[in-house]
């Protein structure tokens, strides 16, 4: 095919549009396909970056027809899109829809699969192109994966075969090594997917954006002048529904493991030689092999549990007496740990982790904190509240940037005190961010790799955490903190021995 003779090859303004494919959905009918998947699919056909060429297919234990599963998909997106409601491309989209009902160990149901795929191939033009999405439990991945392989549909034809993997990405080192094995001997690795959504948010692409496409940053990016870095992620909800998967996993395994070591390997990162999974993937793992734990886990490392409390404005009960918790349990709902990276930028520079459930409210961010001025020259005048310059990168709720740096107060008197600069995504663009699923689904049916961390990835993470977990499974005890707070004393403290404190978001 000649290229468009209109289009400019150095105009990005054009986005990519996937190519004719298939999406097979596993677990189709929980919470994430129908309030996530099902919204962001509409969402990209709505915006027209889905061929006409597109099929979607359910797999699940239900007894549906077609119709009846793409009346439910249709509540679903209408109930989650984020664009413009259109029944012109819902209908374009449901041309393509199918369900196959089944359990995932029974090969007649997968027989059936594999005829409804040749099918779309041949009515949609999909072209042998099939990506397999795993929105359902760990427990089930060893089946699907199996059957997968058994019934030839992992194997290439004249299109391409992929995977996609939700996290948790096992539940220890030894685990996240079986599943990677698992899917490995069925795909090669550029062909899985492992879906951190956090990845795929504006913001979090937008730390590689501020470091290395300014020239303001980057010299100060160091240790000659970073006193310590935060990243934080809160939530001012307890549990709810998730008692089954949360009870027993626990805020370091759900959150601190992927989420959090992410995001401090894209702060932390060297900068790569261009901006392609390859690249980012080789700097990223640098970092994380580079970091080092403490050496006294009870001094450097918190967990709690949240007991009863207020959440806004409301009093709520605690971890224990959420609906099906263990009574008994020691799962933390809260965890703060301290880590170092040995490395010549960072050396001496700790990197504070925490996460948690019921806290004062929702926000995840990365505060790089600066060392203080050495020298000022203002010292029979008020200064007394002037602190560390700050520059806080908040991927959520309010997306953007602060920067806190000291200036002077009006007045005849020279009296400094810290002002905040600040950058608003929803104020500067005209154009809404996309939810994290669009950008990443797409990728993964245009087959772009970078914000899908691999399996070394995910192992050298387990290699960090798993010593914490195994220090913290021999405690018979918990400390505990009032919903609504921002944590226990046992995290204030932890801090406090550096001589720091937590950032108040």
């Amino acid at each position: 095919m000649s290229p468009n003779p209109l289009r400019d090859p150095r105009d990005r303004r054009l986005p990519r549009i996937a190519g004719p494919c298939t999406i097979v959905m596993f677990g189709v009918t929980g919470d994430l396909a129908r309030k996530k998947l099902i919204p962001a699919i509409y969402d990209l056909a709505n915006r027209g970056l889905l061929p006409p060429g597109f099929g979607l297919v359910g797999f699940a234990r239900r007894d549906w027809g077609d119709g009846t599963f793409a009346s439910l998909l249709k509540k679903a997106a209408k109930a989650g899109a984020r664009t413009e409601w259109s029944e012109t491309v819902w209908k374009q989209l449901a041309a393509g829809i199918k369900f196959v009902p089944g359990q995932f160990d029974d090969d007649d149901a997968w027989e059936e699969l594999n005829k409804t795929l040749t099918k779309l191939d041949e009515s949609q033009g999909t072209g042998g192109n099939h990506a397999f999405y795993l929105s359902i439990p760990p427990g089930l991945f060893p089946t699907v994966v199996s059957k997968i392989d058994e019934h030839g549909l992992a194997k290439p034809g004249m299109g391409w075969r992929r995977v996609v993997v939700e996290k948790p990405f096992g539940h220890d080192l030894e685990s996240a090594k079986e599943l990677n094995q698992l899917i490995g001997n069925v795909f090669d690795s550029e062909s899985v997917f492992r879906i951190d959504h956090y990845l795929g948010k504006e913001t979090v692409q937008n730390i590689l954006a501020l470091r290395f496409a300014n020239q303001m940053f980057e010299p100060v990016w160091n240790a000659n002048y970073v006193d310590h870095v935060q990243i934080t992620m809160a939530e001012d909800i307890g549990i709810g529904s998730r008692a089954g998967y949360y009870d027993g996993i626990g805020a370091a395994r759900d959150v601190i493991q992927n989420h959090l070591l992410q995001l401090l390997a894209l702060v932390a990162m060297e900068e790569p030689v261009a901006f392609d999974a390859g690249s980012l993937r080789a700097e990223k793992q640098k970092v994380l092999r580079s970091v080092r734990l403490p050496t006294d886990l009870d001094k450097h490392t918190a967990r709690a549990q949240y007991v009863e409390g207020w959440a806004g404005g409301q009093p709520v009960v605690g971890y224990r007496d959420e609906e099906g918790t263990d009574p008994k349990s020691l799962t933390e709902t809260y965890a703060a740990l301290r880590l170092d990276i040995e490395t010549r930028r960072w050396a001496g520079v700790p990197f504070y982790l925490r996460t948690g459930k019921r806290l004062g409210r929702r926000v995840t961010e990365v505060a790089v904190v600066f060392k203080k001025a050495p020298h000022l020259p203002f010292e029979n005048i008020d200064v007394t509240e002037l602190g560390h310059n700050a520059l806080v990168m908040r991927i959520q709720p309010d997306e953007g940037v602060t920067m806190r740096f000291g200036a002077k107060v009006p007045g005849t008197t020279m009296e400094i005190r810290d002002v905040n600069m600040d950058f608003v995504y929803g104020g500067t663009f005209v154009e809404s961010s996309p939810e994290a699923y669009e950008r990443l689904i797409l990728d993964v049916l245009l087959g772009d790799p970078p914000l899908f961390p691999q399996h070394q990835e995910v192992e050298l993470s387990w290699e960090i955490l798993d010593p914490v977990m195994e220090h913290w499974s021999r405690k018979r005890s918990i400390d505990t903190y009032p919903a609504g707070t921002w944590g226990p004393q046992s995290a204030i403290d932890m801090l406090a021995r550096d001589g720091r404190v937590w950032r108040r978001p």
